[in-house]
């Protein structure tokens, strides 16, 4: 007989079936004895007799055949799925037995340290609350691939261990055995990738991304995140905020019709204007914000180009591929009136929160190695960082733009949740730890010898 899953019992009334999972709670009363069986799917009522199951213990993995049955109508729980039907054991099977839980998983969980739930992440992800949360964003990430796939785009895996450039966080590096003395970084995002598949001629491109940066401990961050990535050619601004409207909108009324969304089309608001009213470029427009179903979305568009760093030169404020507007690439040629320059950066910021941010791209290869040369790189480190780019720049480059959204942040929002942890199935923790598999850790002197690396005295 096939292992059925919980939920599907109700369609087996009257019927012998097998199902499997773990004993969520036992309850003794006299010589009958009743199990809540916990799988992927819910809760099943199994009703046997008591010395069939008197030596099973709360977590263990068992196995059971019987027959579907009506529960009583006093009986009937009208809280889960399989509220209204039990299964009457004929066969158990011991599968795994278990220890005792470090700690309990009734409830939200929110009382327990996170560093004891993060060391047996496994087994506080058998809460109802984190299961419901991974399952919830498998979902949103299904509906984000078929709305885009249905819009023309191709999703398009890019490489995980790439080349270290300059352009933002910290890279995390990875030694190569074979070229001794040199390095691979892990991507912060695939910003040249996609930028480079727009010259392959792949016109609509997306990506469920993970993103790597090795950033110091701040706030709601995590050393490794996933993003929805996309690019675009032959577009502009309007373009690329008109596709993430429909597709936000879309995804909360499918998925999250429990939510509201404030004012549509998504408000626009300067940066000049957001630092001036709100005193950030991520203001929270919810006119109640005691309303937790509410959901203020905006735009925050013209960005200056650049900004002044701790020595008096100049920096990005977003990323170095972004274009001027257009009525400032004369002054970003010429180097002048450089604080004034504005970039076509575009973020949506949800609530208070930065969920996506974006641009249209800089593609005159002239144009792109002045913004280097502003930033205080010498024409060799600009070929020696970003030659390939300059390269491919020279054989027919489409104007282009896109955005990337973080799905970590934008899902924590709608599932209510307070940190992106919450949505996360192994996250680290705000030092980049993971308590569960004791990372990072030593590696071994013969690993070190291979690869060719001497590690300094403490």
């Amino acid at each position: 007989m096939k292992r059925i899953l919980n939920k599907e019992t109700n369609k087996y009334l009257d019927k012998k079936v097998k199902t499997a999972g773990w004993v969520d709670s036992i309850r003794s009363h006299g010589k009958i004895t009743f199990i809540d069986l916990r799988d992927v799917s819910g809760i099943l009522q199994l009703v046997c007799k008591a010395d069939i199951a008197k030596e099973i213990r709360p977590e263990w993995v068992i196995e059971v055949e019987g027959k579907i049955s009506k529960r009583p109508d006093k009986m009937i729980n009208p809280k889960l799925e399989t509220g209204e039907i039990e299964l009457f054991i004929n066969e158990l099977k011991v599968l795994s037995e278990a220890e005792t839980i470090p700690f309990s998983i009734e409830g939200d969980g929110y009382d327990i340290s996170e560093e004891k739930r993060m060391t047996h992440r496994y087994i506080d992800l058998r809460r109802q609350r984190l299961k419901r949360n991974i399952i919830d964003r498998q979902k949103a990430i299904s509906f984000i691939r078929s709305f885009l796939e249905e819009d023309g785009f191709v999703e398009i895996e890019t490489p995980m261990l790439t080349k270290s450039t300059p352009e933002g966080a910290r890279d995390f590096v990875v030694p190569s055995r074979l070229q001794t003395g040199k390095f691979y970084a892990l991507p912060q995002s695939p910003q040249q990738y996609k930028q480079l598949l727009q010259i392959a001629g792949f016109e609509k491109y997306f990506q469920i991304a993970r993103c790597l940066r090795d950033e110091d401990p701040r706030g709601d961050r995590q050393p490794e995140h996933t993003q929805l990535d996309l690019e675009m050619s032959f577009i502009d601004q309007e373009d690329v905020i008109e596709l993430i409207e429909k597709l936000f909108i879309s995804l909360v009324e499918k998925l999250y019709p429990e939510k509201k969304i404030q004012e549509t089309p998504f408000p626009r608001i300067t940066y000049s204007e957001a630092m001036k009213k709100y005193k950030t470029d991520r203001p929270d427009l919810r006119k109640d914000k005691k309303d937790p179903n509410l959901l203020a979305f905006c735009w925050v568009i013209d960005f200056p180009f650049f900004k002044k760093t701790d020595g008096d030169g100049w920096t990005f404020t977003h990323n170095p591929f972004s274009a001027p507007k257009p009525e400032f690439m004369d002054d970003l040629l010429k180097k002048k009136n450089i604080k004034s320059i504005l970039t076509s950066q575009y973020d949506i910021v949800l609530n208070g929160s930065e969920v996506g941010g974006g641009s249209i791209r800089n593609y005159q290869s002239e144009a792109l190695e002045v913004v280097f040369e502003i930033i205080g790189y010498k024409k060799q480190e600009v070929k020696e960082n970003f030659g390939h780019m300059l390269e491919a720049f020279k054989y027919g480059v489409p104007p282009h733009g896109g955005i990337a959204s973080g799905l970590d942040r934008l899902l924590a929002m709608l599932l209510g949740e307070e940190t992106i942890r919450e949505v996360i199935a192994f996250p680290k923790t705000g030092d980049s730890r993971d308590l569960m598999m004791n990372a990072p850790s030593e590696i071994s002197k013969t690993q070190l010898k291979e690869l060719k690396i001497k590690l300094w005295e403490k």
